[in-house]
C-alpha cells in the first residue's frame, strides 16, 4: 500500500518530532502507513537574514508572514492528484470527526500550512482549499492544530489501530457520544460495573449501550443530540 502523504509548511518543523514517539501514531509512521515531509519557509528566502515576516500595511500590532517564502515552499511540494491544502487559522471552520473521515476517504495527501506571528498575508489564503480551526481561541502557531489533524487522520488508516472496529463506536463517529466503558475489577471503591455488562446477554448489552449513548449526548452535548434526534425522526 502506498503511504499516505502529509506535507507541512512550518517555521518550526522540529516540533513534529514528538509524533514519532506517540504510541500507535509513531508506529504507523515507522511502518510507512504515512509519510511526513516538512518545508521551512526560511529555507526559501532570498535575503541573508532569512526574513519571513514584515509589518502590515496600514499599521497595526505584530508581524505578518510574507507571501514569497510561503509560496515558494508550497511550490516545492510534489502534489498528488488527490490532495487537499489546509490552512491552520482561528478564522477557519472548526475541525470535526467528519472532516477527518472525509479526508481519509477522498485524499491521498494533505498539505498543511502553519501560521505564525500575527497572521498571514491575505494572499497566502489563495493556496488553501480549506481553512481549519480547533475552536474559538488563538494559539501562537499552527503546529499544534496540524499535529492534531495528523494524529486524528492517521488513526483512521488500516493498520494503525489494533482493532479497527473500535473506530465505529467511538464518540463523534456517528453524532452520538460513546457509551460508558468498564474493565476489571467488577467493583472498585464502592463503584460497581453495571450488571448488564456482566450478564453475557449481547442483545441487552447493545440496547444498554445505545441508551447510554443517547442519554450521555443529551446531557453533555444537547447540540449533537438535536442533530441526531432530527436525523432519527426523519428516517
Amino acid at each position: 500500500m502506498t503511504p499516505y502523504r502529509f506535507d507541512v509548511v512550518s517555521l518550526i518543523p522540529q516540533a513534529f518530532t514528538a509524533l514519532n514517539d506517540l504510541g500507535v501514531i509513531g508506529r504507523a509512521i515507522k511502518q510507512k502507513i504515512a509519510e511526513l515531509h516538512f518545508y521551512n519557509p526560511r529555507e526559501f528566502t532570498s535575503d541573508s537574514y532569512h526574513k519571513v515576516d514584515d509589518q502590515p500595511y496600514g499599521g497595526g500590532a505584530g508581524m505578518l508572514l510574507k507571501p514569497e517564502p510561503i509560496f515558494k515552499a508550497f511550490e516545492a511540494i510534489p502534489l498528488l492528484n488527490r490532495h487537499r491544502v489546509l490552512l491552520m487559522s482561528p478564522q477557519g471552520t472548526p475541525l470535526s470527526q467528519k472532516d477527518l473521515q472525509r479526508w481519509a476517504k477522498e485524499t491521498d495527501q494533505l498539505v498543511i500550512l502553519c501560521g505564525h506571528y500575527e497572521g498571514f498575508d491575505e494572499r497566502i489564503r489563495t493556496l488553501a482549499h480549506e481553512e481549519v480551526s480547533l475552536g474559538d481561541f488563538v494559539l501562537t502557531g499552527g503546529e499544534l492544530p496540524a499535529m492534531i489533524i495528523i494524529n486524528g487522520l492517521l488513526r483512521l488508516f488500516p493498520g494503525t489501530l489494533g482493532k479497527e472496529e473500535s473506530l465505529f463506536d467511538e464518540s463523534h463517529s456517528d453524532i452520538l457520544l460513546e457509551h460508558p466503558q468498564y474493565t476489571r475489577p467488577a467493583e472498585f471503591r464502592g463503584m460497581k460495573v453495571p450488571e448488564v455488562l456482566r450478564s453475557g446477554d449481547h442483545g441487552a448489552i447493545e440496547r444498554w449501550r445505545e441508551k447510554q449513548r443517547e442519554e450521555r449526548t443529551r446531557i453533555r452535548r444537547p447540540d449533537l443530540y438535536d442533530q441526531w434526534f432530527t436525523r432519527k425522526d426523519s428516517i
